[in-house]
């Protein structure tokens, strides 16, 4: 393995950028002067001395490439050391001992932590398990660093000494440690952009029709709080804004710079804010090259949205700042919109500016070479402003730690997502029945889906959504269609119905009030149709009454205007359950802010995204584990067969090893073998052949079932033989199973998106029938039920099976891909369900050497 690994860029807590890499002999002098820097107190908590001996050997042993089983990754900014950890391995090369030196200067902005959740990292994934340390009792900053890591840790004091044995696993209470750390340094660093004192454009020409002059009057005309400025060395002023001829020549230095020069300006214009000392970027320009524009942006440490992008506004009373190119100003509302596209941001603006919405900020991403989503997710969560987060992604950067910012930031918010179309056009060829299912679109949606994402095609669905999340979710899928029109109001059912939701059973005292309050010729029952002669008044009891019944979740109204008179204004808000409105025209906001759709169909399907919220947000998000598999046996299964498919016996070991309940059998290699195999089982076996290339052993006639005898085993025997030839390996030997139901259960690894469970019909129904389930791993229990039912067929099959059993399956096999990466394909087919239990008949597991990930490690988003 490369020792030197390629270098990162994190955050500190208070939002600046430091450069985390492997120090190597080059480094000595600089590690050398980082000790020598340290105050005497600092030096004897370090070193239990104040005059550490032979400090240069020891510093020259920690770097050097003579002494393996020793590691040392740096922070540095501008070049300058800022902190170093460590660790060496002890006898036990899965135990290894740690230290910790940081700049005094720089000890209370968190670069201790970075560093060891770096080092921990890199440590497991060279096969350390945990760190041990010995740190004097006074030594508190020490022990608290231990302590707010969040793994799991003991200390067994010892006189002045504690020792320390710091576990590496991440559990999810460090998962969640790591997550608040960045979430407070990103939101330190993004207030640059999105809150800045002061902002430079750069590129503001004189020209009404260019982009910089438009950004330029788009912050004038949105009186920016902060202080503006205009760089342009042709210009004296630009929108009666003040010109320079250059960065370097502004009185002051801007916080933010919005850099719309020509592209290959860019580069240049940002070493020269990098230089001035300029916090962060936002590059209009298009056509940028990208490594010559982060050259400076690394060595600077500055924050960068873009480029080939719109630009970013914010509209908080404290700053007021539209720093795009959009024709019209940003409305103030609590929608927060991160976007690639310019022109789906401008769309999406535009139509919530058409019923009087706005947003509470809007950045768009552009090239994303930098600020990415995930950034801005942790944002909105902790922005007091932002009610509701709005997303259109056409690429995921690290989708697990989407996932998991997602998740958080939905319990509290709700998040909308406009699906960008998928190509499946660069799916490979599927070697097995798991991997043909694991299309980009699809792995996309489960990860939306569980994330709690609420996921849309378009921006007239995102309007409709949001309109609809200003009332409050439902508590069931149950809806009631109240309507002055009898034909719409069957419409509106029909729609619901089409939408998964359902029509509510109005109770006898509900319809009894509904018939004192109606014409006799009214309709009292779900739909509702009151006639067209009733007034606002009526119409407004009328939904009192129907909402009042605990059997309906939701109310959908639906209104015409006639001679008689329009009822639309009876229409109003209940309390703790949704009212949505249709009025035949135009999308639109009635009083009382009840959301109003232009057909039937909008709204139930608006109403059912409502729907899947609750539900959502009322499953249990609990992640649990398995506490007997066998990690160690499982791994060894894996180091011996590093790449390709598993022989039968290697996979029965494998799944076993995860608790699975496997049929097994034996691997037989000549015809008296196979005959004393079926004999041990005494009675029908299974025969599969065991083939070169032959991956569906049903399809290319492996398989035969209910072989009895020695004479009918002997003679299967030689039929695989004379079938195969030389690339037979030898014949699988299982007794037969029997069951009620056959099930697909499948695993196929991304390397960004990471396990994709599937599930659905299996055996011969497989091919017939493309009717499966997928969710990523981990799986909550939540998770595995939604998988387990997911297809169509589900309720038929769960009917005659065991639910609990196929439910622990499902578990157990994400455990098993979430714990080995090596596993990029496993097809468990058929899984054989009855109604108490269920055994895999049948399973092909496909390893791979698989380079160490971790997706929640702290660092900025890497560049080529």
């Amino acid at each position: 393995m490369d020792r030197q690994l390629a270098p990162v860029r994190a955050l500190l807590t208070d939002g600046s950028i430091v450069e985390v890499r492997e120090l190597g002999p080059g480094d000595v002098t600089t590690l050398l002067d980082l000790h020598q820097s340290l105050p005497t107190e600092d030096k004897y908590l370090r070193f239990f001395s104040t005059s550490p001996r032979q400090l240069e050997d020891f510093v020259q042993r920690m770097v050097s490439p003579d002494e393996p089983q020793h590691v040392v990754l740096g922070a540095l900014r501008e070049g300058r050391l800022l902190g170093a950890a460590s660790y060496v391995v002890t006898d036990d090369p899965e135990s290894a001992e740690v230290a910790l030196v940081v700049s005094h200067a720089e000890q209370a902005h968190g670069v201790g932590t970075l560093l060891l959740e770096h080092l921990a990292s890199l440590a497991r994934g060279r096969g350390v398990r945990r760190f041990t340390a010995e740190v004097l009792t006074m030594n508190f900053r020490m022990l608290r660093v231990f302590t707010d890591m969040g793994l799991v840790w003991t200390v067994v004091p010892d006189g002045d000494v504690v020792h320390v044995d710091l576990g590496l696993e991440p559990c999810e209470r460090y998962l969640d440690a790591v997550a608040e750390r960045e979430a407070k340094a990103d939101v330190a660093s993004l207030t640059h952009v999105l809150r800045p004192g002061s902002i430079a454009v750069v590129g503001a020409s004189r020209s009404p029709d260019s982009v910089g002059h438009a950004v330029l009057r788009n912050l004038v005309d949105g009186n920016f709080t902060g202080d503006l400025y205009a760089v342009n060395p042709h210009a004296s002023s630009v929108a009666h804004v003040d010109c320079y001829s250059s960065v370097t020549a502004l009185p002051e230095t801007p916080e933010l710079a919005v850099l719309c020069v020509p592209a290959k300006a860019v580069p240049g214009v940002a070493e020269e804010c990098g230089r001035r000392g300029v916090r962060a970027l936002v590059v209009i320009s298009s056509g940028v090259d990208a490594e010559e524009l982060m050259k400076p942006v690394r060595a600077h440490g500055m924050r960068l949205v873009g480029p080939n992008c719109l630009g970013v506004s914010t509209s908080s009373p404290a700053v007021r700042m539209n720093a795009t190119f959009a024709a019209h100003d940003t409305l103030a509302g609590d929608i927060g919109l991160v976007t690639q596209s310019g022109g789906v941001a401008i769309a999406v603006q535009e139509e919530l500016r058409r019923l009087g919405l706005g947003l509470s900020g809007l950045v768009s991403t552009g090239d994303k070479l930098d600020i990415s989503s995930n950034d801005l997710l942790m944002w909105w969560k902790k922005d007091p402003e932002t009610r509701v987060v709005a997303l259109y992604l056409e690429s995921f950067g690290n989708p697990r730690k989407f996932s998991r910012l997602a998740r958080e930031l939905a319990q509290d918010k709700p998040v909308i997502a406009i699906r960008a179309a998928s190509s499946e056009a660069g799916q490979r060829a599927a070697a097995s029945h798991t991997a043909s299912t694991a299309t980009p679109s699809v792995t996309r949606d489960a990860l939306f889906r569980q994330a709690g994402v609420i996921t849309v095609d378009g921006v007239p669905e995102l309007v409709d959504v949001v309109l609809a999340l200003r009332q409050p979710v439902p508590g069931g899928r149950s809806v009631a269609v109240l309507s002055n029109a009898g034909g719409l109001g069957v419409l509106a059912a029909d729609a619901c119905v089409r939408n998964g939701l359902r029509m509510a059973e109005l109770s006898p005292a509900t319809t009894d009030l509904l018939r004192r309050l109606l014409p006799a010729v009214a309709s009292t029952h779900n739909p509702v149709d009151t006639t067209a002669v009733v007034d606002e008044e009526t119409f407004a009891r009328c939904l009192d009454v129907v909402g009042a019944d605990p059997a309906v979740g939701a109310v959908i109204t639906v209104t015409v205007p006639t001679a008689l008179g329009d009822p639309t204004g009876g229409v109003h808000r209940l309390t703790g359950k949704p009212v949505l409105a249709v009025r035949t025209g135009q999308t639109e906001r009635l009083a009382d802010d009840v959301p109003c759709y232009a057909e039937p169909a909008r709204a139930a399907a608006a109403l059912a995204r409502l729907a899947d919220r609750a539900e959502w947000l009322d499953r249990p998000q609990e992640f649990t584990r398995a506490g007997d598999a066998d990690l160690q046996t499982a791994q060894g299964v894996v180091a011996r067969n590093q790449e390709g498919w598993l022989p039968p016996d290697e996979v029965v070991r494998l799944l076993k090893a995860f608790g699975l309940p496997v049929l097994g059998g034996t691997l037989t290699t000549t015809e008296e073998h196979a005959v004393a195999a079926q004999r041990a089982y005494d009675g029908p076996v299974a025969m599969k052949a065991v083939a070169d290339d032959l991956l569906h052993k049903s399809k290319g006639g492996g398989v035969v079932l209910g072989v009895d005898g020695e004479a009918s085993v002997a003679e299967v025997f030689r039929a695989f033989q004379d079938r195969f030839g030389d690339r037979l390996r030898g014949v699988f030997v299982q007794p037969m199973a029997a069951g009620e139901r056959e099930l697909l259960v499948g695993v196929v690894t991304d390397d960004k998106f990471g396990p994709l469970v599937v599930t659905g019909l299996g055996g011969v129904e497989t091919d017939l029938i493309d009717d499966r389930a997928a969710a990523l791993a981990p799986l909550s229990t939540a998770d595995a039920d939604d998988l387990m039912r997911g297809y169509r067929a589900a309720g038929a099959v769960l009917a005659e099976t065991d639910e609990a059993a196929v439910r622990d399956v499902l578990l157990r096999v994400a455990d098993l891909a979430a714990a080995l990466p090596e596993i990029t394909e496993l097809d468990i087919n058929p899984l054989v369900v009855t109604s108490t239990g269920c055994v895999v008949v049948d399973a092909r597991v496909r390893v791979a050497p698989a380079r160490p990930t971790d997706p929640f490690l702290r660092q900025l988003r890497r560049t080529t």
